[in-house]
C-alpha cells in the first residue's frame, strides 16, 4: 500500500525557475502523491509534469490549483493547512525581494509552524524531506493541544 501525501508547491516569481527544476528532479517521487499550488506555480508544475509524463508513462497528475498568492492563495492554503488537508510544504520563498503580501506569507508560515507541518523553504531542505524514509512511511505529527487557549476565560 502506497502512503500518499498532501504536498502544497508554492514559488514566489524569483523562484519559480527553482521550484521548477525541484520538480524536474524529484518528479517519480512526486507521481504518486495529491498536489496543491498557488496560482501560477500550478501551472508551471503541471507542465513540467506533463511533459515528463508523456516522455515516459501514459498516465497524468492532477493538481489542485489555488489562486495565486497575492490574490488570496496564501490563505487558502493556510486554510487547508489547519483542516488538516495539508502534509508538506515546498515554499521556496524569495528572502530578498519584497512581496506585496509579506502578511501573507507570514500567516501561511505561522500556520504551517502552528500545525507542525514539515516546510521546506528552500532546496536543500526540500531535498532532505522528500528523500526522508518517513517521507515514504506512514507518519502521523505531534499536535500540540490548544484546548486550554480555546476553552480560556476572557474579560471585556
Amino acid at each position: 500500500m502506497k502512503i500518499i501525501r498532501r504536498i502544497a508547491l508554492v514559488a514566489h516569481d524569483n523562484r519559480k525557475k527553482d521550484l521548477v527544476e525541484w520538480v524536474e528532479w524529484n518528479w517519480s517521487a512526486l507521481l504518486d502523491h495529491k498536489l496543491i499550488c498557488t496560482g501560477t506555480t500550478g501551472t508551471l508544475v503541471e507542465e513540467t509534469l506533463k511533459n515528463k509524463l508523456d516522455k515516459s508513462l501514459k498516465r497524468s497528475i492532477e493538481i489542485r490549483k489555488l489562486k495565486s498568492g497575492p490574490l488570496g492563495g496564501d490563505q487558502q492554503l493556510g486554510s487547508l493547512i489547519a483542516d488538516g488537508e495539508v502534509d508538506v510544504i515546498i515554499f521556496f520563498w524569495d528572502p530578498m525581494e519584497p512581496q506585496p503580501h509579506d502578511v501573507d506569507v507570514k500567516a501561511l508560515l505561522r500556520i504551517a509552524v502552528l500545525y507542525n507541518v514539515p516546510t521546506a523553504c528552500n532546496r536543500s531542505t526540500a531535498d532532505f524531506v522528500i528523500s526522508s524514509p518517513l517521507f515514504k512511511t506512514e507518519y502521523t505529527p505531534t499536535l500540540t493541544d490548544y484546548s486550554q487557549y480555546i476553552h480560556r476565560s476572557v474579560r471585556l
